[in-house]
C-alpha cells in the first residue's frame, strides 16, 4: 500500500479520519436541530465527497455553476440547487438539458429579465424549471432587494407558465467570515431576518415559500434560529482552513468546530540557515488571503510565498528539526479556490493511501506515482 511519503509534490492531501468526523459532525448538528443539510460543492466539486454528504443525510447539494452542477448530474448526484444565475446563451440551453435529465434541479433567479429568459426556453422545450428568488441580504453581489422588490419578482414568476416557484435562497456571504462569534451572531441575524421578513411577505400574498435556504460554515450553528430557515448550504466544513480557523468560535479565539483536514503536502528543496524552501509556492495555494498557509505539526515556522513554485520557511524557533527533503502538509489559506488549482485528492488515513480522487473530473490517466 502506497504511503503519503511516496506521494508527488505538491499534492493535495485529504485526511480522512477529519474529514468523515467532520461529515459526521454537521449531520448530527442538523438532524439535532431539525434543519435540512445541501451542501455546497463549490468547496470541494468532487462527485465522491457530495455522495458521501448525502449519505450522511443530506437532502441535495449546491453548485454555484452549471459546469459543477453538470459533473454531479453525471455522476448520478442529483437535488441540485445552482446558485448562480443562469443568463444568456449557451447557459440557458445547457439548463434546459440539465432540467430534461433532471427535473428537480433548481436554479435561483433576481431579474424579472432573466424570468421571462427562462420561461420562453422552457416554454419552448416543454419542461418546467423550479426556481429560487436569489435575495441580496446584504453582501452586495448577485440578489433582488428584499421586500416589496422581491414581491414584484415573484408575481413575474406567477405568471410565467414554466417557471415554479419553490422559495428563496438568501446567502450571507459577508457575515461568514466576521471575527469573533458575538459579533458574527448579531451580523448573520440581521441579514437573515431580512429573508425571513421577505418570506412573511411573500407567504402573505400567496406565494410558495418551501424553501429558504442560506447559511455559512461561519454561521451553522447561529442561522438555524432564524424561523422559516429550512435548509443549510454551509460548505467549507468538510475541508476547513486558515481564513476559517482565524474567526473564533464560541469557545474560543480559534474556529475550532471542524477539524482541517485538508493539506498540501510539500517537500523541503533548500536548507540553510534559518531558512527552508519548499515545492509550494503561487501556483500550490490560493493568493487570495492577506495570509500564508501554516504548517502541521510544527511551531515556531513562517511561511512566506517565494515564487511560482516555491515557498520560503522563516525558522524563528522551530519545534521539530526541518531537513532537506522533509515533506511537510500545509493548512491552506482559503479551500475553494485551493481546490481549484487540483486535479485530484489524495485521500489518506493515517499515512496510508486510500483513495484518488478526481476534482471537476479533470483527473486522467494513473496518479502521478
Amino acid at each position: 500500500m502506497k504511503k503519503i511519503l511516496d506521494l508527488p509534490t505538491p499534492s493535495l492531501v485529504l485526511d480522512l479520519e477529519r474529514f468523515e468526523a467532520n461529515l459526521d459532525k454537521m449531520s448530527v448538528f442538523t438532524r439535532e436541530r431539525g434543519i435540512a443539510l445541501r451542501p455546497h460543492a463549490k468547496t470541494h466539486k468532487c462527485v465522491e465527497i457530495a455522495r458521501r454528504q448525502l449519505a450522511r443525510s443530506a437532502i441535495g447539494i449546491c453548485v454555484a455553476t452549471l459546469a459543477e452542477a453538470e459533473v454531479m448530474l453525471r455522476g448520478g448526484i442529483r437535488e441540485l440547487l445552482i446558485t448562480g444565475e443562469i443568463v444568456g446563451e449557451p447557459k440557458v440551453s445547457r439548463l434546459i438539458h440539465m432540467v430534461s435529465r433532471a427535473p428537480e434541479t433548481m436554479v435561483v433567479v433576481d431579474d424579472a429579465g432573466n424570468a421571462q429568459e427562462l420561461q420562453q426556453a422552457a416554454s419552448s422545450a416543454g419542461v418546467r424549471i423550479p426556481v429560487l428568488i436569489d435575495l441580496d441580504i446584504g453582501q452586495n453581489r448577485t440578489g433582488i432587494q428584499p421586500g416589496e422588490p422581491a414581491l414584484r419578482l415573484a408575481e413575474n414568476i406567477r405568471g410565467a407558465k414554466n417557471l415554479e416557484l419553490k422559495g428563496i435562497c438568501a446567502y450571507a456571504g459577508h457575515v461568514a467570515h466576521v471575527v469573533g462569534f458575538e459579533n458574527r451572531l448579531a451580523s448573520s441575524r440581521h441579514a437573515m431576518e431580512l429573508a425571513a421578513s421577505t418570506r412573511d411577505v411573500l407567504v402573505k400574498n400567496g406565494h410558495n415559500v418551501q424553501i429558504l435556504t442560506g447559511a455559512s460554515t461561519g454561521t451553522y450553528n447561529i442561522d438555524p434560529g432564524i424561523e422559516g430557515l429550512t435548509e443549510l448550504q454551509s460548505g467549507s466544513y468538510v475541508f476547513m482552513d486558515v481564513d476559517y480557523r482565524r474567526i473564533g468560535g464560541q469557545s474560543g479565539a480559534v474556529y475550532e468546530d471542524f477539524a482541517p483536514a485538508l493539506c498540501v503536502l510539500a517537500t523541503v528543496i533548500h536548507r540553510s540557515g534559518k531558512k527552508a524552501v519548499v515545492d509550494a509556492g503561487l501556483k500550490a495555494f490560493s493568493t487570495d488571503r492577506p495570509f500564508g498557509p501554516e504548517p502541521v505539526g510544527v511551531s515556531g515556522v513562517t511561511y512566506e510565498f517565494a515564487g511560482d513554485e516555491h515557498g520560503r520557511l522563516l525558522l524563528e524557533n522551530p519545534t521539530r528539526e526541518i531537513k532537506l527533503g522533509d515533506k511537510l502538509r500545509f493548512i491552506i489559506p482559503h479551500c475553494d479556490p485551493t481546490v481549484n488549482l487540483y486535479d485530484r485528492f489524495y485521500c489518506v488515513r493515517g499515512d496510508s493511501l486510500e483513495g484518488v480522487w478526481p476534482i471537476m473530473e479533470r483527473a486522467s490517466g494513473p496518479p502521478y506515482f
